[in-house]
């Protein structure tokens, strides 16, 4: 079984990629505090490079920028490619299947979530609550 399930906030603004009219792609960090503190009392972070195809890849670029706490639903995928000095990079990353969208980029794009379009693409807690910083 290959399955994951994070929730993090988006480290920079996502570009969407055009490959052809129907093959979209977008690829982002998310970054996701752990739950305990390192020997110098400091809340450490895991960083996870997500990659995301389609209409799913064009909904995080508008919706999302730096800072957009999100979930993501998909798999691992483990690749290699030759950089231009002719060594081997592994690199491990989510495929995207699925997104929860819990916060807007922006406090200016609120008014985005009243139209019923998107409304269904977003989560929101039914209280605001602060979010622990480390």
């Amino acid at each position: 079984m290959n399955q994951v399930g994070l929730v993090g906030r988006i480290t920079r603004d996502p570009t969407l990629k055009s490959f052809s009219e129907t093959r979209n792609q977008t690829s982002f960090v998310i970054a996701i505090n752990r739950n305990f503190r390192n020997n110098q009392g400091i809340i450490d972070a895991d960083f996870v490079p997500c990659i995301a195809w389609g209409k799913l890849a064009e909904r995080i670029v508008q919706y999302c920028g730096k800072g957009s706490l999100i979930g993501v639903n998909g798999r691992l995928q483990s690749r290699s490619y030759i950089t231009k000095d002719d060594t081997k990079v592994y690199t491990t990353e989510v495929v995207v299947d699925d997104v929860r969208f819990y916060a807007l980029k922006s406090p200016q794009d609120t008014k985005l979530s009243a139209s019923k379009d998107i409304a269904q693409h977003f989560v929101l807690p039914e209280k605001e609550e602060a979010l622990p910083v480390p």
